[in-house]
């Protein structure tokens, strides 16, 4: 949601008044002259307020001969009360977890990786193997099209079980093969492990 919908939404509520009225049409529509009466205030006063809020789309209103009626919409206050929330704290939730994810990916390239860049086994978890395949594709260009001999050498550099590793390439979307040809497909194809529970 834009910013600046956030700001009128919260400009709309900036008041004591508005907040009172917006509590009396949360028990049901009443009409003008009952807010005036109930608020203790006006008929032009809550007729300014009531315009604020629709203006802000946090209340409706309804024409009944000369009677004009107000309800809550209560749809837009809740998705606009998310919006605020979410706008505050979503990018810290998004930066924490970015902390979390490279921590674990730390720890999972120390458990499996040994010194001099070998791996010592294929991880049986799902996530785990994940960013181990992940990590050996980001060693191969973008773009250039790998023999499968080409391949097999290259996993032979991290770990003998190069037809085990090379199948991985293929079911999780890292690379696609074509008569014989290996390429990496963009990075958006890659099974994603910092999207598994």
């Amino acid at each position: 949601m834009q910013l600046e919908k956030i700001v009128a939404y919260h400009k709309a509520l900036a008041d004591p008044t508005r907040l009172r009225l917006l509590l009396l049409l949360s028990e049901g529509e009443l009409n003008g002259q009952a807010l005036a009466e109930r608020l203790n205030l006006s008929q032009p006063t809550v007729t300014h307020h009531a315009a604020k809020l629709r203006e802000a789309a946090l209340i409706q209103e309804r024409r009944e001969k000369n009677t004009v009626y107000f309800t809550l919409n209560p749809s837009f206050i809740r998705e606009h009360a998310q919006a605020s929330v979410d706008f505050i704290f979503k990018r810290k939730e998004h930066a924490d977890m970015t902390d979390v994810n490279e921590t674990l990916k730390a720890s999972i390239m120390r458990n499996f990786f040994s010194k001099d860049g070998r791996l010592r086994q294929i991880p049986a978890q799902y996530k785990k193997k994940l960013v181990v395949l992940e990590h050996l594709m980001e060693q191969l260009e973008f773009g250039r099209k790998y023999s499968e001999k080409e391949i097999n050498v290259f996993i032979q550099h991290y770990h003998e079980d190069f037809a085990t590793l090379r199948r991985e390439f293929i079911m999780h979307q890292f690379m696609y093969r074509e008569d014989g040809v290996y390429e990496l497909n963009p990075r958006e194809m890659w099974t994603r492990w910092d999207q598994v529970k």
